[in-house]
């Protein structure tokens, strides 16, 4: 399957990298629905990150192409922001192009949150805290929130500018640490995938 190809490819790229453990990328989410029929409660043990079914659904869902192509994207705009916002707090130029970096960074964190909780409705059957993703959807609220913050803070002009830099490097910095999440879960489902156990662990996530 394509979706699939790239959920391999993209994780493979930092499988074997040295901070594959910590670092990676994001993928977003959402606002909460009720689970569907069979779906296990977020506080419900399980150790397989998708089950049998969820992953066929995942591979087969459109929505899987989109967060492959937006996590990617987001994270090079972030990279250059970064550098940006970086470069105006350490010479005082380039405010205006560093600020729409931010505002372009924000936008498409928008974008990947509302498509990726689609993609989790789709395969786990609720938008938000699905069990295989909770944490890495309380962060998203958190990475959400401080982006938010920023945009208010700009737009309304309740803020110096040093103010809104300030908020804007505690959004990233929380990005960062969400999408290492998302990296770790991602590589974890792929070794299950491939591993030796893979075919037990599928069996008994049903």
């Amino acid at each position: 399957m394509v979706a699939d190809q790239i959920f391999e490819r993209f994780v493979g790229l930092v499988d074997s990298c040295p901070w594959a453990t910590y670092a990676g990328i994001s993928g977003g989410h959402h606002f909460g629905s009720q689970a569907a029929p069979g779906v296990a409660s977020p506080t419900a043990p399980r150790e397989a990150v998708y089950t049998a079914a969820e992953r066929r659904r995942r591979d087969s869902s459109r929505w899987t192409i989109v967060q492959g192509v937006l996590a990617p994207l987001q994270f090079g705009v972030f990279f250059i922001s970064l550098c940006l916002v970086l470069r105006y707090l350490a010479t005082g130029d380039g405010l205006v192009i560093a600020t729409a970096s931010i505002v372009a960074k924000t936008m498409l964190l928008y974008a990947i949150m509302i498509t990726g909780s689609i993609w989790e409705r789709e395969v786990f059957g609720r938008y938000l805290f699905a069990h295989s993703f909770f944490w890495e959807d309380v962060v998203s609220v958190l990475v959400l929130a401080l982006h938010t913050a920023y945009l208010v803070g700009l737009l309304s002009n309740s803020l110096d500018v040093h103010q809104q830099m300030t908020i804007a490097l505690a959004a990233y910095a929380a990005y960062v640490a969400n999408a290492s999440q998302f990296v770790l879960k991602l590589r974890r489902a792929r070794r299950e995938r491939h591993g030796p156990a893979a075919a037990a662990a599928q069996l008994g996530s049903y």
